[in-house]
């Protein structure tokens, strides 16, 4: 397996470094671990696309380490720089139009005169972003449509030496992507369900956030039908498994099960163990996987959102 470095000092320097050089580095953040290179090196942000198999009309999140440095590369009406002080740092996207003079690639953007910009509540990757000097674009570390990482192991496992550096932060502590949220001339709208409820944003807000369907064009991550996808095919809302099929259970299960998300019924317990779970799962190589129903409340609308595209037609 490729070696993972422990977070230091001296190993974001290094990571520091090998980005301001054009290399991609996987690191951790609150939500999953993420793929970096830097946001304005447009030969940097295509080895994610290739790294990745990444369609280029899907746009890249772009991490800085301030409101500040946001600013300067997008534009904030009133309502975007309320929600960005309400929760940065944390795990809320803000796709914002995007300033002529960012300098970055315009590969982050895939074309759309828009760019999401989140700064991250995770003390490394806080710490990277200043020793690269700079945003970096930096999607989730996974093979693109398939299971996020919550894991140093996990990026390993999906890239090995394709990337020139691995952070090993622990596990992610939300285990979910952020929310993301586009702020138009129409309102704001919702764009993916993550580890910030709706419900809290609307409440910054004071209004009711925008749904964007199924279909949609493609403005920011996580809105492609199939994603986050284990090999096997899931099946949502069982209450029991078929004969030798994996089993993800939640709450209390009197039914064999492989492993529960939360046996206490807790959401935020099961957020975080949602991808490890399903790899675990997907690991022991049947070709289904059930899953229990999840309450669609809180940020069980985000862990419901995950495993609907999980089980999604997949793509030929």
């Amino acid at each position: 397996m490729f070696e993972l470095s422990p977070v230091t000092a001296e190993t974001l320097a290094e990571a520091g470094h090998l980005i301001r050089k054009g290399g991609l580095v996987a690191f951790p953040t609150e939500t999953v671990y993420g793929l970096g290179a830097d946001a304005r090196d447009g030969k940097a942000v295509a080895r994610i696309f290739a790294a990745k198999r990444r369609p280029r009309f899907n746009p890249l999140i772009v991490h800085v380490a301030s409101l500040d440095a946001a600013m300067r590369l997008g534009m904030f009406p009133r309502e975007a720089l309320g929600l960005a002080e309400a929760f940065w740092p944390g795990a809320l996207t803000l796709v914002v139009p995007r300033r002529e003079d960012s300098g970055l690639s315009d590969l982050v953007s895939a074309g759309l005169p828009t760019v999401a910009l989140r700064v991250p509540a995770h003390d490394a990757a806080l710490a990277l972003i200043r020793a690269a000097g700079g945003p970096i674009a930096a999607p989730s570390a996974n093979i693109s449509g398939r299971i996020s990482a919550t894991r140093a192991e996990h990026v390993a496992a999906d890239f090995g030496d394709s990337v020139d550096m691995i952070l090993d932060g622990g596990p992610c502590a939300a285990g979910l992507e952020s929310a993301i949220v586009a702020l138009a001339a129409a309102g704001p709208a919702l764009l993916r369900a993550g580890a910030i409820p709706a419900e809290d944003i609307e409440r910054v807000l004071g209004r009711q956030l925008g749904q964007v369907g199924d279909g949609a064009s493609i403005q920011a991550s996580g809105m492609m039908q199939s994603h986050y996808a284990p090999r096997a095919q899931l099946r949502l809302d069982v209450n029991a498994p078929r004969p030798s099929e994996p089993f993800l259970a939640f709450g209390a299960c009197p039914v064999r099960h492989d492993c529960n998300l939360s046996a206490s019924g807790d959401l935020r317990e099961a957020a975080a163990n949602l991808f490890a779970h399903l790899r675990m799962l997907d690991a022991l190589g049947a070709e289904s996987i059930a899953v229990a129903p999840i309450p669609n409340q809180g940020l069980g609308e985000a862990i419901n959102d995950r495993l609907r595209r999980a089980a999604a037609p997949r793509p030929h």
